[in-house]
């Protein structure tokens, strides 16, 4: 009769219109994430400009994406630790200083060293987004399925990205590069304007309280960090989840920048508009990612995982069906549907599996660290383009998404029937 009441109770409780501090949290994390998609894009799509404009090498234009993926897991960490701490809500929002700061700067950039040093600072600032963003869905939403909401605020994630390519479209052959990161700044105001009234869950202010009654602090709240690896239980399933991400923004990095150039090569198509390629692959990722937060909620991380694992594998083999450049099109969607649908789940399993006393700094930690190690696997993929053939290529491919699941099923608190996701 007990269970059935508190049944009863969850159902309810999930039930509820949203609050007004409900409705910042989701939008303003939307507006974020598109943020930080857009920034990251702006690069990719001004970077012939910028080794045309400052005569330096391919080399040394790569180092501006690996600056600011360093920043961005320096401040992932940094901020994260600091949000567990002080507050999800005041990091979240004043970090968009950091954004706006290096990204306004960069129109004043007029040599290399300049630039990378702003897109440094730039993913210090963006380094937060993600951890923040998710804690604070998975605290203010209590109670409530949120695997639906954080996909919802990964596909706001995507429109940045789309709509990064069309400002550059625009923006550069008229203003020139620099211009662009100009635009950039209109997000950030809308962002700050969001989430301004944003306020942290009940949930981190009773820990707040908890902490101010204690006569001695803990690692867990000095070091943050320290804590995710405090017994070799947890440290096993950070770093199991971390290579999920890995293995998750590896494959993405693969899809984004190597297979096109693959399947025109061994096939012989082409594609008369990369941005056309590219809208058309986040629109099959941002249904995968909608049809994933759905299962998660009603199945289950394990079953959402294996499923979306297993055919991120098989999809990619469909590529080998390709016989001119709009069927190619429309399989990418499928690739990308499965290989990026599962992005929205991590953070509702680091926001679930760890404590609010270190969430952020997990979440942060897991995406940020995998991150890195992901974008390791494009200048792999270059050598298996140069050595071997393209079914070299998907059997890579095929292997680490297998890889990902085998680690996913070895993760115990994943086989647990009493956390709910």
């Amino acid at each position: 009769m007990a269970e059935a009441t508190i049944a009863q109770d969850q159902t309810n409780l999930r039930q509820e219109p949203f609050t007004k501090n409900q409705k910042l949290t989701l939008w303003s994390t939307v507006a974020g994430f598109g943020l930080e998609h857009m920034d990251a894009l702006f690069i990719s799509f001004a970077l012939t400009s910028i080794i045309s404009s400052f005569h330096i090498s391919n080399f040394a234009g790569g180092m501006i994406a690996s600056v600011s993926s360093w920043g961005t897991l320096i401040g992932g960490i940094l901020f994260g630790m600091l949000a567990d701490r002080i507050g999800r809500a005041k990091v979240f929002t004043w970090t968009l200083f950091v954004v706006a700061f290096s990204t306004g700067a960069i129109y004043f950039a007029h040599n290399i060293w300049l630039v990378c040093l702003f897109r440094f600072i730039a993913g210090v600032g963006t380094g937060s987004e993600y951890g923040a963003g998710v804690t604070l869905i998975a605290e203010n939403f209590a109670g409530k399925k949120i695997g639906k909401l954080t996909s919802l605020a990964h596909i706001g994630g995507q429109v940045g990205a789309i709509l990064a390519a069309i400002a550059s479209a625009i923006v550069i052959p008229l203003f020139g590069w620099n211009a662009l990161f100009l635009v950039g700044l209109f997000p950030v105001i809308l962002a700050f304007i969001a989430r301004i009234q944003l306020k942290d869950s009940d949930e981190f202010h009773a820990l707040q309280e908890q902490r101010q009654n204690q006569e001695k602090e803990t690692i867990k709240t000095k070091v943050p960090l320290l804590a995710l690896f405090q017994t070799p239980a947890m440290t096993w399933q950070t770093v199991a989840l971390t290579l999920m991400m890995m293995v998750h923004t590896g494959g993405y990095y693969g899809l984004m920048n190597w297979l096109p150039k693959i399947m025109q090569k061994q096939l012989g198509l082409s594609i008369s508009s990369s941005n056309l390629w590219m809208v058309a692959t986040i629109v099959g990722m941002s249904l995968g990612m909608y049809f994933f937060g759905h299962i998660l909620d009603k199945f289950g991380p394990r079953f959402s995982y294996t499923f979306f694992f297993i055919m991120a594998a098989v999809s990619l083999y469909t590529l080998l069906l390709a016989k001119n450049a709009w069927s190619l099109i429309l399989i990418m969607m499928v690739v990308g549907f499965f290989s990026n649908g599962m992005y929205g789940g991590y953070g509702v399993i680091v926001s679930r599996l760890y404590p609010a006393e270190y969430r952020v700094t997990a979440n942060s930690v897991v995406s940020s660290v995998g991150k890195v190690l992901g974008g390791f696997f494009p200048p792999i993929i270059g050598l298996l383009m140069d050595k071997y053939s393209l079914a070299a290529v998907m059997i890579f491919f095929s292997l680490i998404y297998l890889f990902a699941l085998v680690i996913m099923l070895l993760i115990p608190a994943l086989k647990k029937t009493n956390v709910e996701f």
